[in-house]
């Protein structure tokens, strides 16, 4: 199997590099792999003491980096290496101080981990929710190597549980324990006799929280808001787009200030949102010498804004639940107590569902269910405010897997 699956791998490497030609995209990852060895040997000399954090992107960024941090303030004197698979999370994060070097992960075959964990002789390794590469983990487990996986959730429809999966499951054994998110995830790892497991929670949950208590403030959106009703719709797509628009559209005479933060900030996609848009509408890159009060609608067309902006939010629609991109992080406007509306496909979310079955999220399947939902908010500011403590609560109740993962490191 392992044969195969290598083969796979070379295989899909030629194809991924034939279309790269075409895609923008997979270019970016083409070229950025070629870099790879060259940066770690730049950067990373025999004999530093290293950790190496792996994510497959920036939502698993966001997951480790609580505990990233509270590793690099405790251990100061550890190099760290952050590879990333995909670009979105790589583009974004390359510059991040988290890091000493952040590179691609290369091609997962033997002897590109071989390579791999000779440059940068990881001292820890922590991998992210479900990045699961055999050749790498294999080889890891070969040199016994001190190797975590976090904040992992498994299905039982995954091969790792197959009769089949014998290959991928022996690459999870190479881990020395495995924190997961909630306890079916650990009781299918008991099931193929995975032992080393403990259901700490989602460190997302800790992320959030250290929400609270830096500056959210940002003087353009609160010109903005001027001390009106908010609702942040954040980390739209497409889809999403079709279930708000005619809602803002038929209130434009509402005492009501929308911040649209979609997920692609490309002039030419932030251009035709605005043009659908028939009330006043203003953008974050031409707000200069704007009087930004006398907007209905403001356009968040940058990054990095978004989990401040939710502080200013009386409501939250989230996201890519809409379509098949995928549900955005309910968590970081949860976190200050606001009620929340989200798409219909939210399954394989667990705080999502949680959270539609507790009331503090709300669930449109069309632009009417969304528009249903939004007006029995905005009619009611006692349930608006009961809704929101489900949701801050729901954070407060579930934090604290940091400080379990971090008892467990040993150096």
């Amino acid at each position: 199997m392992r044969v195969l699956y290598s083969l796979g791998i070379y295989i899909a490497s030629f194809i991924v590099k034939l279309v790269a030609l075409f895609n923008p995209k997979l270019k970016q990852g083409v070229s950025g792999r070629k870099e790879t060895f060259n940066k770690l040997r730049n950067n990373i000399k025999p004999n530093d003491k290293t950790f190496w954090f792996h994510c497959a992107s920036l939502g698993e960024y966001e997951q480790g980096l609580p505990v990233f941090e509270a590793l690099k303030t405790k251990y100061p004197e550890y190099k760290i290496v952050l590879s990333f698979f995909s670009p979105s999370g790589y583009e974004v994060k390359k510059d991040t101080e988290i890091a000493d070097v952040v590179v691609y992960l290369p091609l997962d075959t033997t002897s590109n981990a071989k390579r791999f964990l000779n440059l940068v002789n990881p001292d820890y390794i922590i991998f992210i929710k479900y990045e699961i590469w055999p050749n790498f983990l294999l080889e890891i487990k070969k040199r016994h190597l001190n190797a975590i996986l976090i904040s992992a959730v498994f299905r039982k429809s995954q091969s790792f549980f197959k009769w089949y999966g014998g290959f991928m499951t022996s690459a999870l054994f190479a881990f020395k324990h495995i924190f997961t998110q909630d306890k079916n995830s650990k009781i299918l790892l008991e099931n193929i006799d995975y032992k080393s497991t403990s259901v700490s929670g989602d460190t997302r949950f800790d992320r959030v929280s250290n929400q609270l208590s830096i500056n959210n403030s940002l003087s353009f959106i609160e010109e903005f808001v001027a001390n009106k009703f908010c609702v942040v719709i954040g980390s739209t797509w497409p889809e999403d787009d079709k279930l708000y628009m005619n809602f803002i559209n038929t209130n434009l005479n509402s005492n009501i200030k929308f911040i649209i933060a979609p997920h692609n900030v490309k002039a030419n996609y932030t251009a035709s949102l605005k043009s659908q848009l028939k009330t006043t509408t203003v953008s974050y890159s031409e707000m200069s010498d704007q009087n930004l009060a006398d907007y209905s609608v403001f356009i968040l067309d940058t990054i990095g804004y978004l989990s401040k902006v939710y502080s200013y939010a009386d409501i939250a629609y989230v996201g890519g639940g809409a379509g098949s991109t995928g549900l955005h992080n309910i968590l970081e406007p949860a976190v200050f107590g606001i009620p929340i509306i989200i798409g219909k496909n939210y399954d394989k979310f667990p705080e999502a569902k949680t959270l539609v079955n507790k009331g503090g999220v709300a669930t449109a399947i069309n632009p009417n269910t969304f528009e249903s939902n939004l007006n029995t908010l905005l009619e009611n500011s006692q349930l608006v405010e009961n809704k929101g403590q489900i949701n801050s609560r729901f954070i407060e109740k579930n934090k604290g897997a940091v400080i379990q993962i971090l008892d467990y490191i040993r150096i």
